[in-house]
């Protein structure tokens, strides 16, 4: 679960430090009225012309079944943002449905009928959801929620008469669960008041007399509460335990007398478990398999569970007999990662997305008595050949400490000889994973540049262990940035990449490690390129969302401790920008609820103190990293052109 924040520092900040870019002349690409741009070159249109073709590709993913009919909801793009669209058949046309400047982030069909479907929809990238209800019949959408919160987590009810979801309405910070009747709003009533903005509903119990609800503390620990559906009344469900445990999800079984769940009790990987509600017993149903269970879905029937097992980076679907306890054959699909699980109310279907590093993300179902994998939506690729695309290494490298540190390597085509420069590109989260996935725009890189990329899953990355994923907690912040380090020395045992040419990059706390490599290992790269990046965490902290702000604590530190602070103080970036000499390209969100415009304006101010160059692009309608295609678009040409200045000479 992710917490966002909404920044609150007055925008008098923004126009002190920064001015907009001159018109652009006839050859070039202007940037939008919405970009703020500076000390970026003109953009060649001939650049943009010659990279077109790796901006023109598409992604498709499964929202929901009709629960009566074979169709589905996708969300997929056509102009400039993602929106709803329904797929009446296999490969069948894609029908929008919602048509909005800014993104739609999810629907779900009234779950008997599927005369409507509910919606979620921010601005501007501030993460501030909105649910709505659209008739399939057409008409305008009406909103359900109060316009001004942040709503989340919708779960309807097995009736599909009322549902429950998580919103910051009573006071912006804490996100307290809420019951709705989508067909009359004003039925909307508060169920269960919290302190905390990590609750979220889990499930309805069948009888729709109870809800599972799960209180996320950290990336380490969450507990899971049984809640009174009427009376709002909760009893903790998940046991006290002296040890820090992590639930994912959970969903009570058909009968009422249990609930299926992942959590990491008693062991270093989430495994699916069975508990019995009278007992509290614990059965585990995944013991053999030595790697975390993703994300599951149980049946309509209760009788199989499909789930995904993470196997390094590689998502593996699996079936699981209730009944028997034990796996079924599942179908053998390429090399990848599947997720968005959900079933058909036959039963028999199961929808689920695929993505890997030769496809992107497009939906599929399985037909559980067959095994027939059968494909739904085709996204264009740009007239690339995508079979020709970089198939990446699982690689590994010593660290500091004798632990070994993985990743993925892509390599260029054959044709580029002689060593090549490289691109580390490093994950947000923290706890986030590097996996195999559809590298879009960036095989340019690769296929056309012939520049290497390395994607790491240093300390504190999920998917090898709760040991490892706490690795790099509060003060053991600076051991993640001697694993990059120790990804430079590995450069260097390589006779095929250039250790003289590597370029740091990542988004969100991707982008506060790119600024921690730049101030740390300055003579070891050529350039940096932090997107939406946390420049020093006592201010990221000061600043962030209120709803967020205590589960940040506990991953980076709390700023009010003393010891914290002074070690927040001597390793920020912001405090170390006179360290940064090489050029840097810093990308920023003008709404990011999440790591505020003010990490990167400060840090942009201090840096062209030194005299370093410094580019610097700002979207004042995006949030956390850009979701617009006209400013993605953008800032590759950018990114291209950076590169060729900065790495490539």
């Amino acid at each position: 679960m992710r917490k966002l924040l909404r920044l609150l520092l007055p925008t008098i900040l923004l126009s002190s430090l920064l001015c907009a870019a001159a018109p652009a002349q006839e050859g070039e690409v202007a940037p939008g009225d919405n970009l703020i741009v500076q000390s970026i070159p003109k953009i060649p249109a001939a650049l943009a012309e010659t990279v077109r073709r790796y901006t023109e590709f598409r992604t498709a993913t499964l929202t929901s079944w009709h629960p009566t009919r074979r169709e589905m909801l996708i969300s997929t793009r056509f102009g400039d943002t993602a929106q709803t669209h329904l797929v009446r058949q296999p490969l069948g046309a894609r029908r929008q449905l919602t048509f909005y400047p800014d993104r739609v982030a999810g629907a779900s069909f009234q779950p008997k009928r599927g005369d409507y479907f509910i919606f979620a929809k921010d601005v501007g990238g501030n993460e501030f959801f909105q649910v709505f209800r659209q008739d399939m019949a057409g008409g305008e959408a009406v909103l359900l929620t109060d316009g001004k919160s942040r709503n989340t987590g919708w779960r309807w009810s097995n009736s599909g008469a009322r549902a429950a979801y998580s919103s910051t309405r009573r006071n912006g910070r804490d996100t307290d669960i809420y019951v709705v009747d989508p067909l009359n709003p004003a039925t909307t009533k508060m169920l269960l008041q919290v302190e905390g903005g990590g609750w979220g509903v889990e499930d309805w119990s069948p009888d729709d007399n109870r809800l599972l609800v799960q209180e996320f503390l950290s990336a380490n620990e969450s507990k899971l509460w049984l809640v009174d559906a009427a009376t709002g009344a909760k009893t903790l469900f998940s046991p006290e335990l002296t040890e820090k445990v992590n639930y994912g999800g959970a969903r009570f079984s058909r009968d009422g007398r249990g609930v299926y769940l992942t959590t990491d009790r008693d062991s270093e990987f989430q495994r699916l478990a069975y508990v019995d509600l009278a007992s509290k017993r614990f059965e585990y149903l995944t013991d053999h398999i030595k790697w975390d269970v993703d994300t599951f879905e149980l049946s309509p029937d209760g009788s199989l569970i499909a789930f995904v097992a993470n196997e390094d980076g590689v998502g593996r679907l699996r079936l699981l007999d209730t009944r028997a306890r034990r796996e079924r054959t599942a179908p053998e699909l390429p090399t990848g990662i599947v997720g968005g699980l959900e079933w058909h109310e036959n039963g028999r279907e199961l929808g689920f997305n695929f993505v890997s590093s030769r496809t992107p993300s497009d939906v599929y179902s399985l037909d559980v008595r067959t095994n027939k994998v059968e494909r739904w939506t085709e996204s264009e690729t740009g007239g690339i050949d995508t079979a020709a695309l970089a198939a990446p290494e699982l690689v590994r490298w010593p660290t500091f400490d004798g632990r070994q540190i993985s990743g993925f390597l892509y390599r260029p085509p054959a044709r580029f000889t002689g060593k090549r420069p490289v691109v580390v590109n490093i994950h947000g989260g923290p706890e986030g994973q590097a996996r195999p996935v559809f590298l879009g725009r960036s095989n340019y890189f690769l296929n056309e540049q012939g520049v290497a990329i390395i994607y790491p899953n240093v300390r504190g990355s999920s998917g090898y262990g709760k040991t490892f994923l706490a690795l790099d907690n509060g003060l053991k912040r600076e051991d993640t940035y001697k694993d990059i380090a120790a990804l430079l020395d590995w450069i260097k045992t390589r006779p095929d990449l250039d250790s003289e040419r590597v370029l740091v990059t990542g988004g969100s706390y991707g982008g506060h490690m790119t600024f921690a490599v730049a101030t740390y290992y300055p003579e070891r790269i050529r350039a940096a390129l932090p997107v939406v990046g946390i420049s020093h965490f006592g201010t990221f902290l000061q600043n962030t969302e209120s709803y967020r702000r205590d589960l940040r604590r506990v991953e980076y530190g709390d700023e009010r401790d003393p010891a914290i602070k002074e070690f927040f103080e001597r390793t920020a970036p912001l405090n170390n920008a006179a360290k940064i000499r090489k050029p840097i390209f810093i990308v920023q969100g003008y709404n990011d609820p999440r790591v505020p415009r003010t990490e990167a304006e400060q840090i942009v101010a201090k840096v062209r103190e030194n005299g370093t160059p410094v580019w610097f692009l700002m979207a004042r309608d995006e949030g956390h990293g850009f979701q617009k295609k006209k400013n993605q678009d953008f800032q590759f040409y950018a990114t291209v052109l950076f590169m060729r200045e900065h790495l490539l000479d």
